[in-house]
């Protein structure tokens, strides 16, 4: 099976205190309104992801299809914040905090026959809710959407081997239930 990644969400901290109103000056093409959001935005290009920047010095970088992408982001806004003239950490800590991934069983799949043969400790399915099954899985510490199509999403992974890790196990449980 593809597994894709479709986003990578990381954080760092960057600096002690940062002035976003003078980043905001310096980063035209940044976006920051206090009133509706506590941090500034800025978008980058290459690597087309987005820089959260708050007042804290804290930095989350989202949009990344891998954790280079994430780390070149959170490079390129690290330094456009010393470009303002404001003094950053020379290496700052990179926390992986969620990787979302897609893929598909190539297979239907009939979700209230999983969700009754599985039982309700770690599946929630409400068809009328949300269209896909929720399983939370313990080990790894993840969430796997599973849809009718077959297709699946797996979220709240740290790292990519944890992804590969819970789509395997699964798949096997799928198949010991017959349905794969």
């Amino acid at each position: 099976m593809n597994i894709k990644i479709e986003n990578v969400v990381a954080s760092t901290t960057i600096a002690r205190e940062i002035d976003l109103n003078k980043l905001k000056k310096f980063l035209p093409e940044s976006k920051y309104n206090p009133q509706q959001f506590p941090g500034l935005v800025l978008r980058l290009k290459n690597p087309r992801t987005a820089g959260l920047i708050f007042r804290s010095g804290k930095v989350v970088c989202t949009g990344g299809k891998n954790i280079d992408e994430i780390k070149e982001s959170i490079k390129n806004v690290a330094s456009k914040v010393a470009a303002a003239g404001i003094k950053i950490y020379k290496r700052p800590e990179i926390e992986i905090q969620n990787i979302v991934a897609s893929g598909n069983l190539g297979k239907k799949l009939n979700l209230n026959e999983i969700a009754l043969s599985w039982g309700l400790e770690n599946v929630e399915y409400e068809p009328e809710q949300f269209p896909g099954l929720v399983y939370r899985m313990d080990e790894p510490h993840v969430v796997i959407l599973l849809f009718g199509s077959g297709k699946l999403v797996c979220t709240g992974a740290r790292k990519e081997e944890e992804v590969a890790k819970a789509i395997e196990k699964i798949k096997k449980m799928l198949k010991e239930k017959g349905f794969l």
